[in-house]
């Protein structure tokens, strides 16, 4: 008898718990609760900007191999294998070191739009495109202030940056402003797709249901 309760209360617990957790990703942005959605864009945003740092730095290290060495280019056959032998080592050790550069610089962004992002949806109540362009207005004058000179020491040889003048600082904001609020309205589209209606879409429907209440009332 006590077996079978606890096998009760067990499958009571179980389908509690799936409850639970269908809200949570019914509520989360891209239907990923935010402790699998951090490390999932840190993660993808490394791998993007390794990418894109691999290819730059082999070919830039490439290029000033060639600039270091033109005048002293091989005369011989053996020579030149041994040149481009050289060439290729050094690239590909560049592009490893610029890529994981590039990759620690992207994945520290982005995380730090998706944290500010998920901050404002915490603070706010709500999840809605006025948070992500928050987000990204954050993120885009903190890269336009970041500064050799920053004395920040986490990760300070990997995410330094020249700060950037004042047209190119508003460039990036306009930028960021764009980019946020497309983001952040294409995330509410999808969102109010699966269920999750943006807080925006109630506080103009309260605004009409409560004029026109007041409509009916004057008409009484």
């Amino acid at each position: 008898m006590a077996s079978a309760m606890e096998e009760e209360e067990r499958k009571k617990w179980i389908e509690m718990k799936r409850e639970e957790y269908r809200v949570l990703k019914e509520n989360s942005r891209f239907s990923l609760p935010w402790g699998k959605r951090l490390p999932a864009v840190a993660s993808l945003s490394f791998v993007a900007g390794m990418a894109l740092g691999l290819s730059h730095g082999s070919q830039t290290t490439g290029l000033r191999f060639r600039a270091e060495n033109a005048h002293r280019l091989p005369t011989t056959p053996t020579g030149w294998y041994l040149y481009h032998k050289s060439k290729n080592y050094n690239m590909a050790l560049g592009g490893v070191k610029e890529g994981f550069k590039m990759g620690a610089k992207v994945s520290f962004w982005t995380t730090a739009f998706f944290s500010v992002e998920e901050i404002f949806d915490r603070y706010r109540g709500t999840k809605d495109f006025v948070n992500t362009v928050i987000a990204s207005l954050s993120v885009a004058g903190g890269f336009s202030l970041w500064s050799r000179s920053s004395p920040v020491v986490l990760m300070q040889t990997l995410i330094r940056t020249d700060r950037f003048p004042v047209t190119t600082a508003a460039r990036t904001a306009k930028s960021g402003l764009a980019i946020g609020l497309a983001y952040g309205l294409a995330q509410d589209a999808i969102g109010a797709a699966r269920g999750r209606r943006p807080g925006y879409v109630d506080f103009i429907l309260r605004g009409g249901r409560r004029k026109a209440a007041i409509e009916k009332n004057e008409m009484a």
